[in-house]
């Protein structure tokens, strides 16, 4: 098994350069037959890729302990869940469902486009194909995962594995990495699109309207893989937080910010011919932001919870980065002709200023966190000291630009294209203005005087009346004119503009998220040392540890306490937060327990026994209004999903445009 799946691997990775010179030297040459040859090797590199990565999960799953990286990842006692999870739980394996994703993806591509873009399809595929040979490259020589553990010749045959990693065995994990892999790798399609426009320097923009879906789906993966890996630390990690500003987590949203401003900007581009230079930068640094994230899990670089082992691959992203940004520098400057703005920006206070402020803003707070991100390791480079930046820093800065960018997000709809007068400013947002300062006052009446989270609150209120107020103005005229209740009016309107009003939804997601971010102003939190019987009480709460139980499993030994929790002397039930010590690899982790309301989580961890092994260790949180933060991830995906569903009025636009063209077709024949 071990030599098949090494073969299939050597062999892909060849397919896969010799797909790179045949696009290459079949468009140059003009030898059409090399450019099919080309594509065709794009799907046997998927065959390939494909049965290599079956070949592993199945050793996963029937325990062929004999290969290395199956001993380090999985054992006999886990669950078939988390079996297959290892796939992606080491870092020879996750290396391999990035190569497979992006071998899938390439051939989906290719498949797609292959009677369609016949100027710039070879460059299209070379890039794709660069990047699956450095991939295969990496997983074929320095880190294989098909390497066995052998004394001399013979393989030596280990009775059972390491297991995976007590802190991967939640069911989130079974779904985030594939999801920010999805992300991560999907982001390589539009740039492979920009860098074949920009090569055969294509008229029109018909590398945006090719990939704008493929780019908004991908950013729905990269979405789901933040806000699930948010889940997962919030729900494993004990600590009771969601977002730490930990290098692994920073280098999964720098992608994704720019990416929105991508998204954002590329309507410009569409509807007006301007920034498309600032489009091929952002989908560019996308792209780079990605293959960054993916080294600095893998490279040692940093030290983090979800970064993978020390490994000597470093260099070699390194090199890659190095070629590919000198390469698109050197494109961007070379093509600055075709790149030129069709419109020029007529005014301050128009929405075309909304979506540069908006791209501004979001490239600003991309530039903090991986400035903040990176600083230790530059510091260490150039004094030999490391100098940490905590969480603080990323606050300070990223708190001011994440409000900023709230109040674009109710601003950019209400504005017009072009110009605004005051006049129509004044009408627009006097009752939304009225009404955030209202909700502040309030507020601080009640006694809230947490500057920020009145911002917060205050702006929350803020776009989602100029949201509503859009949707009411368009599905009252729908609801007027047809007869309809307005609830169906509402409806009709979306289907007439999904895009337009998916983004909208979009933004109440955005909205509920950030109402979720501005209850860590208010979370309380204490740990106690509580015997059986004995109570404490945190904010309105009382809790009483009824009793500590302890047992094991094949898999890991156990231990939780039994803690009632009561309110205003009402009971409110039971909380069983778990402390488990996995007997593989003697590595502890924490299963907390979570009573989950929209108004506020209470959150406790088992911390263990105390030393004299009498008291139960409690650490109990509350955390007011985090469930938003879920519930805007859940209405993020409704809205993207809407996003892609095909608009009414264009779709009935393009099926007239079809049929007239049939019809006319027929009546020349006839004649």
């Amino acid at each position: 098994m071990e030599n098949i799946g090494a073969l299939a691997l050597i062999l892909s990775f060849c397919l896969a350069v010799y797909s790179v010179l045949a696009s290459l030297i079949g468009k140059w040459k003009k030898k059409t037959y090399l450019v099919v040859s080309a594509e065709r090797a794009v799907y046997a590199v998927w065959a390939l890729v494909t049965f290599a990565s079956g070949l592993l999960v199945h050793a996963l799953l029937t325990g062929g302990f004999q290969l290395s990286y199956v001993w380090s990842v999985s054992n006999k006692a886990m669950p078939t869940v988390y079996k297959f999870a290892a796939w992606w739980g080491g870092q020879e394996g996750s290396l391999l469902l990035w190569s497979w994703i992006l071998a899938s993806y390439a051939a989906i591509v290719v498949y797609q486009n292959r009677r369609k873009f016949r100027d710039m399809m070879p460059y299209v595929t070379a890039t794709l194909m660069v990047t699956m040979s450095f991939f295969l490259c990496l997983i074929t020589f320095p880190l294989h995962p098909f390497e066995v553990f052998a004394v001399g010749k013979e393989i030596t045959t280990i009775p059972d594995g390491r297991g995976l990693n007590p802190l991967l065995q939640y069911w989130t994990m079974a779904i985030h990495p594939p999801m920010l892999y999805l992300g991560y790798v999907g982001f390589i399609v539009p740039f492979a699109f920009a860098m074949g426009s920009l090569i055969t320097r294509q008229p029109g923009d018909a590398w945006i309207h090719t990939t704008r879906r493929w780019t908004l789906v991908t950013w729905l993966f990269q979405t789901c893989g933040v806000l699930l890996g948010a889940g997962w630390a919030y729900a494993v990690l004990g600590w009771g937080g969601y977002w730490g500003w930990d290098p692994v987590e920073n280098a999964s949203l720098l992608p994704w910010i720019t990416a929105t401003a991508f998204l954002h900007s590329v309507m410009m581009q569409e509807k007006k011919g301007m920034m498309k230079v600032w489009n091929m930068v952002l989908v560019s640094a996308t792209f780079f932001l990605c293959i960054f994230g993916t080294m600095l899990t893998r490279s040692g670089i940093v030290s983090s919870v979800h970064a993978f082992a020390q490994s000597p691959i470093g260099k070699y992203f390194s090199i890659f980065l190095a070629v590919h940004i000198a390469a698109v520098v050197y494109l961007i400057l070379d093509r600055l002709d075709y790149l030129k703005s069709e419109s020029q920006l007529e005014s301050v206070i128009s929405r075309e200023s909304s979506f540069l402020f908006n791209n501004l803003i979001l490239l600003a707070s991309c530039f903090s966190i991986l400035w903040g991100t990176m600083f230790p390791v530059i510091s260490e480079w150039i004094t030999g000291e490391k100098i940490s930046v905590d969480a603080p820093f990323f606050n300070r800065v990223n708190i001011p630009i994440g409000l900023f960018l709230l109040l674009l997000t109710g601003v950019g709809p209400l504005i017009a294209w072009r110009r605004s007068s005051l006049e129509s400013l004044k009408k627009a947002f006097l009752w939304p203005t009225i009404g955030m300062f209202v909700t502040m006052g309030a507020l601080v009446a009640l006694g809230v005087t947490h500057l920020y989270a009145l911002m917060s609150f205050g702006l929350c209120l803020f776009v989602l009346w100029t949201i509503f107020s859009e949707f009411y103005k368009g599905s009252s005229a729908i609801s007027a004119k047809s007869g309809i209740n307005l609830a169906a009016a509402m409806v009709e309107l979306t289907h007439r503009n999904t895009r337009r009003y998916g983004g909208y939804i979009v933004h109440l997601g955005i909205v509920a998220i950030f109402i979720g971010f501005t209850g860590a102003a208010f979370n309380q939190d204490a740990t106690v040392e509580a015997k059986m019987g004995d109570s404490f009480k945190l904010g309105a709460y009382q809790m009483k540890v009824s009793e500590i139980k302890q047992g094991e499993n094949e898999n890991y030994s156990w231990g939780h306490a039994v803690v009632n929790l009561a309110k205003g002397g009402a009971d409110l039930g039971v909380l069983t937060p778990e402390q488990r010590l996995y007997k593989a690899d003697r590595q502890p982790s924490s299963v907390v327990s979570i009573r989950r309301r929209l108004n506020e989580d209470v959150y406790l961890n088992f911390a263990g026994m105390t030393a004299d092994n009498s008291k139960a260790v409690i650490q109990a949180y509350i955390f007011p209004l985090v469930s938003w933060i879920w519930v805007g991830f859940a209405v993020v995906i409704v809205g993207t999903l809407i996003c892609l569903v095909p608009s009414k009025i264009r779709y009935q636009f393009a099926r007239t445009k079809v049929l007239g063209v049939v019809a006319k077709d027929a009546k020349v024949r006839k004649a």
